[in-house]
C-alpha cells in the first residue's frame, strides 16, 4: 500500500515514541485542570516546535490532543467541575459515582471507554477517511442549524424534573451566547456599551463557574462529609465491558460522525451520546444521573471517537474538524506542509505516520489513564475545609488563564452564584451550557442558509425537504420529540409486538 512505510515510522524510533508519551502524559494533566484547554495548550506547543523537525512536533501535539480530551473527566469525576467542554456529560453520572465512593471504578471506566473510542475512531479514519469526508463536505448551513435543534432537544435528557425549568436554563444559555461581536456584521451585540464584553462570553468561564464554583458553594451550605473511596478494583471486569460493548460502538459511532463535522467536537458528540444511552438502556446499572455507569461510557467513548473523526475532513480536506486540528493545521502549515487532498496523493505517509502516532497515543493513555487512579481518588476524601478552597482557587486560576482577563473572573463569580441559585430550586445547570454551546451555532449557520436562499424564508424551509441529509436530520427530530412524549411507549411497544 502507498505510503504504508510512513505507519512503520513512529513504531522504529525510540525519540519520536518518547514524545508521544510525554505529550500524552502532559495532555492529561493539563485536561483535567479546569481552564487550561487542549487548544490552548497545542497552540502554545507550537511556538516551543517552532524550530524542530516535523515529526517530532507533530509526535507531541497529538500526543496532547489524545491525553487531553480524555484529561478533563478528572476532575469531572472528582470534583464535579469538568476540565475540558467534552467531559461536561461525563460528570452527570461520574460525580454521583464519587460521592458514592466509586470514583476509582469511575475513572477505570472512563479510561477504557476512552480506549476504545479512540480506537473505533483510528479505525474509521483509516477506512471511511473518503466517504466520510465527501458527507461532511455536502452538510450545508442549513443542516448545520437543524443538528443544533436536534442538539437543543437534549435538554429532556440532561435534566431531572421539569423541562419548563430545563428550557429556561437553556433559554439562558442562547441569550449568553449571543454576546460580543456579530460574526457576520462585526458590530457589537447585546454589549450594553461596555467594551469588555466585545469578546463574548467563554463558554468555558461558564462551565467552571456554574458547575464548580457552584458546587464549592453547595458544599459549604450542606457541610457534606468526605467519602471513603473503594479502590481496591479501578479496572472495570470484562463483564462489565462486554455487556456494554454495544452501547460503546453506538457511541463511538456517533463521536465520529459528529467530529467529523467541521465545526463541532467531542463536546457537542459527548452530550449527544449521553442523550442517546437515556433512551436507548432500558435497565441502567443505576438511574441516570445517579451514578449509572453508562452515562460514564457514552459520553467518553463518543469524545474520544471524536478525534480520530476531526482527523478525517482536517487529513483528506484540509478542513478542520474542531479547534483543535485547526490549530494542529497551523502548525504543520508552519512546517511546511498542507494538509488535504494534494497531501494525501503527494505524500501519503504522513497521513499514515499521523495514524500510528494516534495509536500509539492510545496505548500511552492507557497506561498513564490507570496509572495513579488510586492516588487520584484520595482527592474525594480530602476534608471539605480544605478542598472547598482549593476548587474556588482553581476555579478562579482557571478562569483567568483563557485568556488573562479579570473580566473572565468575574463573569465565572457570576455564573457560580447563578448556579449555585438554580441547584438550590431544582433547575438543572446542564442545558444552559448546552444553550452557549449551540448558540454561536445556530445563529452563524441560520444567518448563511437564509444568504444562501436569498433571505426567503420560504426558500429556506423548502429546501430542508428536497435535501436527502435534512430529511434524515428531520426524521431524527421527530424521532426525539416523540421518545419524549407519553405516547412513545404504546408506538415503541406496537412496532416490538408486531415483529415478534
Amino acid at each position: 500500500m502507498i505510503g504504508i512505510e510512513g505507519f512503520l515510522i513512529p513504531f522504529l524510533n525510540l525519540e519520536l515514541i518518547m514524545y508521544i508519551a510525554a505529550g500524552v502524559f502532559v495532555g492529561i494533566y493539563v485536561g483535567a485542570i479546569p481552564g487550561l484547554s487542549v487548544t490552548m495548550a497545542v497552540s502554545i506547543l507550537i511556538s516551543f516546535t517552532f524550530s524542530w523537525d516535523i515529526l517530532p512536533a507533530l509526535a507531541v501535539m497529538i500526543g496532547v490532543f489524545v491525553g487531553g480530551v480524555y484529561g478533563g473527566s478528572r476532575s469531572a469525576i472528582l470534583l464535579n467541575i469538568p476540565g475540558a467542554p467534552a467531559a461536561v456529560a461525563t460528570a452527570f453520572d461520574g460525580f454521583p459515582l464519587a460521592k458514592r465512593g466509586e470514583a476509582g471504578i469511575a475513572m477505570g471506566i472512563s479510561t477504557t471507554e476512552s480506549v476504545i473510542g479512540t480506537f473505533f475512531g483510528i479505525a474509521v479514519l483509516v477506512v471511511a477517511s473518503p466517504i466520510v469526508s465527501s458527507l461532511a463536505l455536502k452538510v450545508s448551513p442549513r443542516d448545520y442549524v437543524l443538528l443544533a435543534i436536534m442538539g437543543l432537544l437534549l435538554v429532556g435528557s440532561l435534566s431531572k424534573g421539569s423541562m419548563l425549568k430545563a428550557m429556561i436554563t437553556a433559554a439562558l444559555g442562547i441569550i449568553a451566547g449571543l454576546v460580543g461581536m456579530d460574526p457576520i456584521t462585526g458590530q457589537p451585540r447585546l454589549n450594553f456599551g461596555f467594551d469588555g464584553l466585545l469578546g463574548g462570553i467563554s463558554f468555558i468561564v461558564v462551565m467552571i463557574g456554574i458547575f464548580g464554583l457552584s458546587e464549592a458553594l453547595m458544599q459549604l451550605r450542606h457541610n457534606v462529609q468526605p467519602v471513603k473511596q473503594n479502590v481496591d478494583k479501578v479496572r472495570p471486569g470484562w463483564d462489565v465491558i462486554l455487556k456494554n460493548l454495544p452501547l460503546t460502538i453506538r457511541c463511538s459511532l456517533i463521536g465520529v460522525v459528529i467530529g467529523a463535522l467541521p465545526g463541532t467536537g467531542g463536546d457537542i458528540a459527548a452530550l449527544m451520546a449521553y442523550d442517546h444511552a437515556k433512551r436507548s438502556v432500558k435497565n441502567p446499572s443505576r438511574p441516570f444521573g445517579e451514578g449509572a455507569i453508562e452515562g460514564v461510557i457514552a459520553p467518553e467513548s463518543a469524545n474520544n471517537a471524536a478525534i480520530g473523526g476531526a482527523f478525517i475532513p482536517m487529513m483528506t480536506l484540509g478542513i478542520p474538524g474542531d479547534a483543535v486540528t485547526a490549530v494542529l493545521i497551523g502548525g504543520m502549515v508552519v512546517h511546511g506542509l498542507r494538509p488535504g487532498p494534494m497531501l494525501m496523493k503527494q505524500q501519503p505517509e504522513f497521513f499514515w505516520t499521523i495514524v500510528a502516532c494516534l495509536l500509539i497515543s492510545n496505548i500511552f493513555l492507557y497506561i498513564f489513564g490507570m496509572t495513579g487512579i488510586k492516588l487520584f481518588s484520595k482527592i474525594v476524601e480530602i476534608p471539605k475545609a480544605i478542598i472547598t478552597p482549593i476548587i474556588i482557587v482553581l476555579s478562579i486560576i482557571g478562569s483567568y488563564s483563557i485568556s488573562n482577563s479579570v473580566t473572565d473572573i468575574y463573569w465565572m463569580i457570576a455564573f457560580g452564584i447563578l448556579g449555585y441559585f438554580f441547584k438550590t430550586y431544582d433547575y438543572p445547570v446542564a442545558p444552559m451550557v448546552l444553550g452557549l454551546i449551540l448558540s454561536p451555532i445556530i445563529d452563524t449557520n441560520y444567518r448563511r442558509a437564509m444568504a444562501l436562499s436569498h433571505n426567503n424564508l420560504g426558500e429556506f424551509i423548502t429546501g430542508m425537504f428536497t435535501n436527502t441529509i435534512s430529511v434524515v436530520i428531520i426524521l431524527f427530530i421527530v424521532v426525539s420529540l416523540l421518545s419524549q412524549s407519553k405516547y412513545w411507549e404504546k408506538i415503541r411497544s406496537g412496532f416490538e409486538n408486531k415483529f415478534k
